[in-house]
């Protein structure tokens, strides 16, 4: 599959690492440093786009997108990749402050409720944002038996389908968890996942797998 990344921070990276592992072409977008898009390329064999206009003819050329930016920067990452209509969008990001301390929405909503407002017509997916961006080359690496799990949330049913085998493309076990009202929970969930891994002994390469008994 062609992916575009818009975003390509720690997390950006690491995911399209293991999808370009996995044999899909990844275009890499939305940088502050051109030179950091072009090196991804270089490592993935995928492609940079190094301005608004190869962003936005990435995005539309793409089989799906990962939406994978600070929460400070969406509008600006929107408004470049424009209406995103029709569009399969893997949402990864947490709405957090500048600083990286507080959720700046919920309880009563959630980003991925708030991006479904502004891009009605987007195929929303949200997945990998509990997950810190440390543990998916290991994961992409050991390929466990028992493979860690990944919450996915969204409207979409068809779209589900096709974010499923992109995250098992990483490595990680898909696991439903309903519509976008499921980011009120789920968000904050992805905050008490970072304090596991940034606050504990064992460094960051955290995962998790739910079992029911």
């Amino acid at each position: 599959m062609k992916l575009t990344i818009l975003g390509s921070g720690l997390m950006g990276a690491a995911i399209g690492k293991s999808w370009a592992a996995a044999g899909h072409h990844v275009t890499f977008c939305y940088s502050r440093s051109v030179e950091k898009l072009e090196r991804l390329a270089q490592e993935t064999g995928g492609s940079a786009a190094p301005d608004r206009a190869a962003l936005r003819h990435a995005v539309e050329s793409a089989d799906a997108v990962l939406l994978s930016v600070h929460w400070t920067r969406i509008d600006d990452v929107l408004d470049q990749a424009g209406p995103l209509a029709g569009k399969i969008v893997l949402n990864c990001c947490v709405p957090l402050d500048e600083a990286n301390e507080t959720l700046v929405l919920g309880p009563q909503t959630s980003g991925a409720e708030e991006l479904e407002k502004v891009r009605p017509e987007a195929r929303f997916v949200n997945c990998f944002n509990t997950v810190p961006s440390e543990a998916f080359a290991p994961v992409r690496d050991q390929r466990p038996a028992a493979p860690p799990q990944v919450v996915m949330y969204g409207r979409d049913a068809d779209a589900k389908t096709i974010a499923a085998e992109l995250i098992k493309d990483t490595g990680f076990e898909p696991l439903e968890a309903g519509g976008p009202a499921t980011g009120r929970y789920t968000e904050p969930f992805a905050m008490l996942t970072a304090v596991l891994a940034y606050g504990q002994p064992g460094g960051p390469r955290l995962t998790y797998r739910f079992t029911k008994l």
